[in-house]
């Protein structure tokens, strides 16, 4: 137990009523798991505001309460804390209950709209390969070490984070690479945290449900290089036209990597196929097993994190090698039929479109390009038809799919997905709302030679309809129906 004094410290305070020197067990943001002497902190959410439940977890047991609006009759015996966010203070308090972890780490955060997933998870799989304890915070996973954790959200809640951190500075974790959504800043889930650097992937159409308008969604991503010190570092891809905004204003040192503009880092594709690529970055050819430009750029960015992390040059050519595939990012399956399945995660325009330039790029041309897709429910609409035009303008047949229709008509995703199919391009679609059929449809339509992309869902293991989640593997489903085509 902490007195709430020291869990406070550097929250800005407008108002105390109480004693701030009293025990706290636990800090809880979700008043169904306040306890005896806990502290609640009351968050207003986008579906609900935790003020409506501080006299709730009075009841079960907070001896104190944090909110941006004083209650208008306090209990006595309680302390009350009045701040300006709540979402910034329970994030500085997550860091200082857990004895602030993220100070005994080599923290670097990665930010941007698509790679964010392959480069920290590649990144943590390149350090083990070195050597190294280190720890992972991403979409998939959570990676104690060698200890793995389930998580819900790309950017988890601070005190989430702040719990896992602990645990790598008690596994002796010197290195932790961690996925930064632009909502886990707008929430303020990483303040109090401190990064030794951070990595700026690239920018695109996404999330426009929630931050409205694309400047939003950049300046966000811009606020944790805003808040790196003069002695960390930000990396940026300058082949992004806002990678340079990421730079402005920082105090960090700065650098940048490019295949296209010239840079700190710079890396150049000599070869690419179905099984990898040659590149060759700093005037030295290696062998990646990842394939594509978007990958070369993911490869380029973690070269230049472990340089600027004190890993030797040629040591990180050869573990660059090593590396192999993350779940769901352009996973692919062979079967006995010569068809090549392709499972990706790529659930925006700008992510469909590289995969599928991709394929174009390796394929001879006399196959067929079979691309399964759909569009999230609660999400971004206007991308809906952007995404419907990119696939069938670059496939030979599409069909549309659902893909986590959540509360919405996955029928009404779908023809906001057909709005965007341009007249000449109509003739290649198919509309099949059970994303099982689509898949075994695609696999029926497929001969010899062709190639399958299921896009969307990529890692995912389920499938969720009206606040109910199924299991769903795309990788799993594909491999399954293939397997079994001519049974």
């Amino acid at each position: 137990m902490k007195t709430l004094k020291d869990i406070l410290y550097g929250v800005g305070l407008s108002a105390v009523s109480g004693s701030t020197s009293i025990m706290v067990s636990q800090i809880c943001f979700d008043s169904r798991k306040v306890g005896k002497d806990d502290v609640f902190v009351a968050i207003k959410g986008l579906l609900a505001d935790g003020h409506q439940f501080i006299d709730k977890a009075i009841a079960s047991g907070a001896k104190s309460i944090v909110c941006e609006e004083l209650p208008g009759k306090l209990d006595s015996g309680i302390t009350y804390v009045e701040v300006d966010n709540g979402n910034k203070a329970l994030a500085i308090m997550a860091s200082n209950y857990y004895g602030n972890p993220s100070k005994n780490l080599r923290l670097v955060g990665v930010t941007g709209t698509n790679g964010k997933t392959t480069v920290s998870s590649l990144l943590y799989q390149l350090f083990k390969k070195a050597g190294f304890k280190v720890g992972l915070i991403s979409t998939i996973k959570i990676m104690v070490d060698n200890k793995e954790y389930a998580t819900t959200h790309t950017t988890p809640d601070a005190l989430t984070i702040n719990k896992h951190l602990q645990l790598m500075n008690d596994e002796g974790v010197e290195y932790c690479f961690m996925e930064v959504s632009s909502h886990g800043i707008h929430q303020k889930r990483t303040e109090g945290l401190v990064f030794e650097g951070a990595i700026f992937t690239n920018l695109s159409h996404d999330h426009l449900d929630y931050h409205k308008t694309f400047a939003e969604y950049r300046d966000t991503k811009k606020k944790l290089f805003d808040q790196l010190s003069k002695k960390a570092f930000a990396l940026t891809n300058i082949d992004d036209k806002n990678g340079l905004v990421m730079l402005q204003n920082t105090s960090a040192r700065k650098y940048t990597y490019a295949l296209r503009s010239y840079a700190n880092y710079r890396a150049q594709i000599l070869e690419n196929q179905f099984n990898g690529q040659l590149l060759k970055i700093d005037d030295n050819e290696v062998w990646s097993k990842l394939i594509g430009d978007f990958n070369a750029y993911n490869m380029l960015a973690i070269y230049a994190t472990a340089d600027l992390l004190g890993l030797e040059k040629l040591e990180i050519l050869r573990l660059l090698s090593e590396l192999e595939n993350v779940d769901g990012r352009f996973q692919h399956y062979i079967s006995k039929e010569r068809i090549t399945a392709i499972v990706d995660y790529a659930h925006t325009p700008d992510a469909l479109k590289n995969v599928l330039d991709t394929i174009n790029t390796l394929r001879t041309g006399n196959e067929n390009v079979i691309t399964v897709v759909g569009c999230g429910g609660d999400r971004d609409k206007s991308k809906r038809p952007v995404m419907g035009h990119i696939a069938t303008a670059l496939s030979n047949k599409v069909i549309f799919t659902s893909d986590n229709p959540r509360s919405e008509s996955p029928t009404v995703i779908i023809e906001e997905m057909e709005a965007g199919v341009e007249p000449q391009n109509a003739n290649k679609t198919l509309s099949i709302v059970n994303r099982k059929q689509a898949i075994k449809t695609a696999c029926q339509l497929a001969a010899a030679n062709d190639i399958i992309l299921v896009a969307g869902k990529g890692h995912e293991t389920y499938q969720e309809t009206n606040g109910i989640r199924e299991d769903f593997d795309d990788f799993k489903m594909v491999k399954e129906l293939l397997a079994n085509l001519n049974k």
